[in-house]
């Protein structure tokens, strides 16, 4: 048993040695600010910059976000950085992190239950990052009110998404269900109308579906599609034109263009947040 116990803990050594410890290394400026200013983690440690007299309000700001939460900060070279984010277009910033704080589902339902104009979305086993990030930035400046994503066979929201999402991932409500049709079948009976993208021959154009009230949408997995249960469970198929030809549209843009035709029937302008996130 020591001689296994001695093995584990030189294969966990190998790399830096923050990779070998407890959480999460969050990247980037933006995501990281917004980490701090969402407050719904707890943080250990930050790399930033050496301090300048020069450096840019950006920085200067997530320097004193972090000095003010007590958050030990230091300096690292760029390569050894490179190393600690996986590649990660970091900025030269970065944050050790608790895991993201996921919803309970039954929690998010509670909050939606009583709200005329609430908006889920339902990603069904979405795979890449960027489509999760980039939905999810979405999400938060459209004032959706929850997201729900399968436990398995899909991407959480780890710090890539949170990296594609410029931030926005750290103010959004994210249930993770067993299963799918269930959650959904539950957001049902409390009032709401799901619309699924996909093709087909049950499938209307997008603008015709009806989204006042409770609205819940769901996004299909990149290159299948709704899963079929999923599918089964939708009130409405929405589809987008597409004159130009081409087959099918990314994910994140598809939501995008969805998520603002609720928006649009619903006559909401939107407010801009004070402090809007950026890329």
């Amino acid at each position: 048993m020591r001689n296994m116990e001695n093995r584990r803990d030189t294969h966990h050594r190998i790399g830096p040695r923050e990779m070998a410890s407890g959480g999460e290394w969050l990247y980037g400026r933006n995501p990281v600010a917004e980490a701090l200013r969402a407050g719904r983690r707890t943080f250990s440690e930050i790399v930033l910059p050496p301090g300048r007299r020069d450096e840019t309000e950006e920085i200067a700001a997530i320097r004193l976000a972090a000095s003010r939460m007590g958050i030990m900060a230091r300096c690292m070279e760029p390569d050894r950085l490179d190393r600690l984010v996986r590649g990660g277009h970091h900025q030269g910033v970065a944050v050790k992190a608790s895991p993201y704080p996921y919803v309970a589902f039954d929690s998010l339902l509670d909050s939606v239950r009583d709200d005329d104009n609430a908006i889920v979305l339902v990603l069904d086993h979405l795979e890449d990052p960027q489509n999760v990030g980039s939905i999810l930035r979405t999400a938060c400046a459209a004032g959706v009110s929850g997201v729900v994503m399968p436990e398995d066979r899909g991407a959480g929201v780890t710090p890539a998404v949170v990296r594609a999402s410029s931030g926005a991932a750290e103010h959004m409500a994210v249930a993770r269900v067993v299963n799918l049709p269930r959650a959904m079948k539950e957001l049902q009976e409390a009032g709401f109308w799901f619309t699924g993208l996909d093709w087909g021959e049950d499938a209307r154009p997008y603008t015709e579906v009806d989204f006042k009230g409770k609205a819940g949408l769901v996004v299909g997995a990149e290159g299948n599609g709704l899963s079929r249960l999923v599918r089964e469970t939708c009130d409405f198929i929405a589809e987008l034109p597409m004159p130009g030809g081409f087959e099918s549209l990314n994910a994140g843009v598809a939501a995008g263009v969805a998520v603002y035709e609720i928006l649009r029937q619903r006559g909401s302008g939107g407010r801009p947040r004070k402090d809007g996130l950026e890329a």
